[in-house]
């Protein structure tokens, strides 16, 4: 354990027999422990964000405005003006010229420091003013003549108000001492022409004088490499370590039974499976007759029918005599599911439970009866399918939905719902975005992964149009004339009400709007804060055709089916992330007619936002949304809850570092095998606390 302790001296105590009590820690030593610097090999791979040049000194005369400078010389004159504003004016001279300081706020104590006199040392940016060259306020340090100037750039650390710059620069070069960076990796095995992992760390915490601050900024310097390999190889190990952890786990076996609740529901079933759903259907099929639990994720574009294979799943587990669980993010989406496995699998003979926050007393008491009891041989419900009071009776396979949405220990409770001869159930995991295959590599390399990579026949293309918030009235004209032909519209807003931060159109007052200038039209508001049984009666009026519009925040994002929309209006459509644009438009196109989406923005648009509208304007398929979604955010929200607040990868950039994941990956598997101790000291360096998160 560390060290931050170490930092300060301890008290002693006043009797020499007593037992020392814990030291109490410091402010600056609580907010390292915040910032996740416990150990010292923590703090020595706390890098810098950024560095300053205080190894050399310009001459007050050279100096450029706009630059970034040094300079060292003596007080001539230090005052407080008054004129214009209070502020603290103070001239510094070298051989060479004079400079003015200027300080707008500024204590007493500081105009002591710079009494006429002073030598001073002073770092700042250089502008023009009326008096001549200045630095507003600049970095100052009192010196004596001929001090030494620093032998290497000076590191800027991200850090928190309780933890000084100064502080947290002791703190790591000490760490950096003691820290156990000894080389765990046979030398072969490291990428030629890397440093030693200490040698990397020194590099760039104290990079000498004259180091192409460019290289250290894109991070291309090999000490930055032998970082970035380093850390990539701790995670795929770690994913190795889950999987073959995994794989000693033990779960019901569920082999697939001709002629039951499978063979019954493909009879039933209204149309035909495209080619890639019966694929994903054997591979899942697979591994539920395994007695090692399944760990697949299903990924497929809106609208390419994964719910079809989940209740093709579930059929399968109920076959074998095993309950079935799935769970949706939101009540939207999971009632959705409901409805649809209902209407398929009711007929049948199955009882289906629901669960939700909404659903209470004895309408729960009733269904958590059923569940205990195994008459409930499937469950559909939201984060209530985890509570402690739900009690399965021999639950065999757990699907997810959205998983990303979900938290590690949400999808682990799930998992542990099974608590029958240390067995775990079988876990399908469902996401209507596509992992771009870098991520696949990375993330979750430690997943099974099936695609469903095309669309059943009769879904129909949506054109996407973006237009400036300045054409409204054309675009309410365009709803208008698709209502009177008896299609049905989506508007979406980002927000329910009024903020005074961000000038957004709410869905409140566009409900509003919108009512009045469609005298003709019924429109129906639905958003996150409405009652349960209210958003159930605004959404069955819209899916029933009575309501023509329908105004809604993104409680609509996923799950939401119907095939008389053919129109949907985001507004706002520059604040939406490009992976839920893409998503919300999925709620269009699911009929025969020819379907839009208009994307309302409001100018100015920044860089990010014209790459999201424009990659929306351009493409339609899902795997290439994602392919530039992760172009543009980098990897967090497809990571989804395999964080907890840090992402796993620190320094790694997916799109940039191919060639050093590639190289990890294919190292891993060989260093468990022949080098077992050094390849879990990697892990325990590098993932100290958070390889459980590979596991979910």
């Amino acid at each position: 354990m560390p060290d931050v302790d170490a930092a300060e001296p301890r008290r002693k105590s006043a009797d020499p027999g007593a037992r020392a009590a814990p030291a109490k820690l410091s402010a600056p030593q609580q907010a390292m422990r915040r910032l996740g610097l416990v150990r010292d090999v923590d703090l020595a791979l706390h890098l810098p964000l950024r560095y300053e040049d205080e190894t050399r000194l310009a001459p007050i005369a050279a100096l450029r405005e706009g630059e970034t400078a040094q300079v060292e010389g003596v007080v001539g004159d230090c005052r407080i003006d008054t004129r214009s504003r209070r502020q603290l004016l103070v001239r510094l001279r070298d051989d060479s010229g004079e400079l003015l300081l200027r300080f707008l706020n500024f204590y007493p104590s500081q105009q002591k420091q710079m009494a006429p006199g002073q030598r001073l040392r002073v770092r700042g940016e250089v502008r023009g003013g009326f008096l001549g060259r200045e630095m507003v306020h600049p970095a100052i340090k009192a010196v004596e003549p001929g001090a030494p100037l620093p032998q290497a750039l000076t590191p800027v650390y991200p850090t928190s108000a309780a933890l000084p710059q100064a502080y947290l620069r002791k703190a790591v070069a000490s760490a950096l001492a003691r820290a156990p960076l000894a080389e765990l990796l046979p030398a072969p095995l490291v990428p030629k022409g890397l440093p030693s992992l200490r040698q990397a760390l020194q590099f760039l915490h104290q990079p000498p004088p004259g180091t192409p601050l460019p290289a250290l900024d894109d991070r291309s310097h090999p000490a930055w490499q032998r970082l970035k390999w380093e850390e990539l190889l701790a995670q795929q190990l770690s994913q190795l370590q889950a999987r073959a952890e995994r794989a000693r786990l033990q779960a019901p076996a569920l082999p697939a039974r001709e002629g039951g609740v499978g063979t019954a529901l493909r009879a039933a079933l209204p149309f035909a499976l495209t080619s890639a759903q019966q694929r994903v259907v054997i591979e899942i099929g697979a591994d539920l007759a395994k007695a090692q639990p399944m760990h697949r994720l299903l990924q497929g574009d809106v609208g390419s029918g994964k719910t079809v294979v989940a209740a093709l799943a579930a059929a399968t587990a109920i076959d074998a005599g095993w309950q079935c669980a799935l769970m949706a993010p939101t009540e939207i989406l999971a009632e959705q599911h409901f409805r649809k496995l209902v209407a398929w699998l009711q007929p049948l003979g199955l009882t289906i439970a629901w669960l939700s926050g909404s659903r209470k007393g004895r309408r729960r008491e009733q269904m958590l009866a059923q569940v205990a009891s195994a008459q409930a041989m499937l469950v559909v419900g939201t984060h209530a399918v985890i509570q402690h009071d739900v009690a399965f009776a021999r639950l065999g396979l757990a699907i997810v939905d959205e998983q990303h949405r979900f938290g590690v220990a949400q999808r682990l409770a799930l998992r542990h719902k099974l608590d029958e001869q240390a067995q775990e159930p079988h876990l399908l995991m469902m996401s209507a975005t596509p992992i771009p295959r870098t991520l696949a590599m990375s993330y979750f390399a430690d997943l099974a992964v099936s695609t469903i990579d095309e669309l059943p026949p009769g879904r129909t293309p949506v054109l996407t149009k973006v237009f400036a918030d300045t054409r409204r009235e054309e675009v309410i004209a365009r709803i208008r004339d698709a209502v009177g032909q008896g299609r049905q519209v989506y508007w979406v807003c980002p927000l329910v009400e009024e903020s005074e931060h961000l000038d957004l159109q709410n869905a409140t007052a566009t409900h509003a709007e919108l009512s009045a200038a469609l005298p003709g039209a019924r429109v129906g508001l639905l958003h996150g804060r409405l009652p349960a049984a209210e958003k159930a009666a605004v959404m069955d009026a819209f899916t029933q055709g009575q309501t023509q519009l329908l105004v809604a925040t993104t409680v609509i994002e996923v799950g939401v089916d119907v095939p008389n929309a053919s129109l949907m209006v985001i507004e706002h459509a520059e604040r939406f992330g490009l992976a839920q644009l893409h998503q919300l438009r999925g709620r269009v196109g699911r009929g025969a007619t020819a379907s839009a989406c208009v994307l309302l923005y409001t100018a100015p648009l920044s860089p990010t936002g014209k790459a999201r509208l424009r990659a929306m304007a351009e493409t339609g398929d899902g795997f290439e949304i994602a392919r530039r979604d992760l172009e543009i955010r980098g990897p967090g929200e497809f990571m989804g809850a395999r964080q907890s607040g840090d992402a796993l990868l620190r320094f790694a950039d997916l799109q940039a570092d191919e060639p050093l994941l590639q190289h990890a990956r294919a190292l891993a598997p060989r260093l468990l095998v022949e080098h077992p101790q050094a390849a879990r000291a990697q892990v325990e360096r590098w993932l100290a606390g958070r390889a459980e998160f590979m596991k979910a």
